[in-house]
């Protein structure tokens, strides 16, 4: 387990990594109306803006350039337009257009409570999906929001992590409370598992907003998806 648990220091930030299984599934995505219509996984998505990929090809989108279309999210929609702020092979990095009405729309779209209702319990063995030994609950919610339970050899829970967007909020045994913002994320794909590592600058203190975010997160979550003693551990734990 110490691969995910590797810490770098530096006399400005302190920055941590995280390698972290990655669902190999997408239901969050982009239908551009500049490419064709071509659709994109949204990898990453925020209030600001989202990073998109192509399964297979390159994006035609150049840095600079506007971008308009819709994104779909298991039934839910939510027409948006904004700027290419980098273009990399398939991924395209876009800042949403700071109209009032669009950052209406996508406040709404993006509420924690819509996270919620839409996290799948991954861990779930009819899934047949290759977990980390010792990872007992998996939530994810697409690029929005993710949970990871982890447990001791005893079975006891030794730490979490939650992602919500680009928020960072983890528990550890012996070591409590921490938080801070995601600054980087790339595939470290195996043959036999797929996997992200994450870098995180931390809060130099806890970020009680975060902290809040999360709080409203696991009250929400169904508990046929997760069970009451992790829910009220994590909670215990947040307060």
């Amino acid at each position: 387990m110490a691969r995910h648990l590797n810490l770098v220091q530096s006399d400005f930030e302190k920055l941590e990594k995280r390698v972290l299984p990655r669902f190999p599934f997408c239901y969050l995505i982009f239908k551009s109306e500049n490419s064709n219509e071509r659709v994109f996984e949204v990898k990453d998505i925020s209030h600001s803006g989202m990073q998109l990929a192509l399964k297979s090809g390159n994006s035609e989108e150049r840095q600079g350039e506007n971008l308009k279309g819709e994104i779909h999210w298991l039934g839910k929609s939510l027409k948006v337009q904004g700027s290419v702020k980098w273009a990399k092979e398939n991924r395209l990095g876009v800042e949403f257009s700071g109209q009032q009405t669009q950052r209406e729309a996508v406040d709404g779209f993006l509420k924690i409570e819509n996270f919620a209702s839409s996290l799948k319990p991954l861990h779930r063995e009819e899934l047949g999906l290759e977990l980390p030994p010792k990872l007992k609950y998996w939530l994810r919610s697409d690029g929005p929001a993710e949970i990871f339970i982890w447990r001791h050899n005893d079975g006891e829970l030794s730490k979490f992590q939650v992602l919500i967007m680009e928020n960072f909020i983890e528990w550890k045994d012996t070591k409590g409370l921490q938080t801070g913002r995601v600054i980087s994320k790339r595939d470290i794909d195996t043959p036999l598992i797929s996997e992200d590592e994450f870098v995180f600058k931390l809060d130099e203190g806890i970020d009680d907003d975060k902290i809040e975010m999360a709080k409203k997160l696991l009250n929400n979550v169904d508990v046929d998806k997760l069970s009451q003693e992790a829910l009220d551990f994590m909670l215990m734990k947040l307060s």
